[in-house]
């Protein structure tokens, strides 16, 4: 329910998210629910505390992007660069990659450093001549951050490359969702054999219990990347006839 409401009415699916998490606290995707929706109706600490007990419940790093722009929304962008060094990009899956390195550059222009933050974004997935479904938002940003340098000719040039990707992704992909989940509210049964002297909640939990409890109800990129990154992906396209890793080649 939540994952439905949280566009139209992201107040409503955070009181969905909570009512879930009175029940099944100890469910991962619960606790990313209720990480995303404290997110989006801009309650960046609980968006962290709960984002950092998915993390440790699910065991994975997918979430890692929304964990360093909730650093920055509760201003500590050095500790959003801290937490998004910490992890080996390489072990990312791309579209998260990117969520990353678009976060990375943001907590950069908070600390005023626009040179910084445009590298932060010169990632092998800024390719111009390839669309994904991530392409058109890293374009975008790349722009952004562009247009803060003063280059404002690049910046229009990455923003038309960012409507070609889309418009490409989207004929490619007419009927392409986005992936709902339903968080189904009802009562998990305990374990027989854990000892019922044993507290429901972590440290972390008890402290989202103890607030549930309340709330009731430079250029186009530079001429080496971009050609070392062409150069293979012409040659895996040269072996194998077609490209097989869901990218649609953007036209000239």
């Amino acid at each position: 329910m939540a994952s439905r409401l949280i566009e139209d009415d992201p107040e409503l699916a955070h009181q969905h998210a909570l009512s879930a998490a009175r029940r099944a606290g100890r469910v991962a995707v619960v606790r990313e629910t209720l990480a995303i929706t404290a997110y989006a109706i801009g309650d960046f600490a609980l968006a962290l505390r709960e984002l950092r007990t998915y993390r440790r419940i699910s065991g994975s790093n997918d979430q890692l992007p929304l964990m360093v722009d909730s650093e920055r929304g509760v201003g500590r962008p050095d500790r959003a660069l801290e937490l998004g060094r910490s992890v080996d990009r390489s072990t990312l899956p791309a579209d998260v990659q990117v969520s990353l390195a678009i976060a990375m550059s943001g907590a950069r222009l908070d600390l005023g450093q626009p040179e910084a933050a445009l590298a932060e974004l010169e990632i092998p997935q800024l390719d111009p001549t390839r669309a994904f479904s991530y392409s058109a938002d890293l374009f975008h940003a790349y722009a952004e951050v562009l247009d803060d340098l003063g280059r404002a000719g690049d910046a229009a040039r990455w923003r038309e490359l960012a409507q070609r990707a889309e418009e490409a992704f989207d004929q490619a992909n007419p009927t392409d969702e986005l992936e709902t989940i339903d968080v189904i509210e009802e009562e998990v049964p305990l374990d027989p054999e854990e000892s019922s002297d044993e507290p429901l909640l972590d440290e972390d939990e008890l402290e989202v219990e103890a607030l549930l409890s309340e709330d009731d109800g430079d250029d186009l990129v530079d001429d080496d990347h971009t050609d070392d990154q062409a150069g293979d992906d012409d040659q895996a396209d040269d072996e194998e006839g077609e490209p097989t890793d869901g990218a649609v080649p953007t036209e000239h």
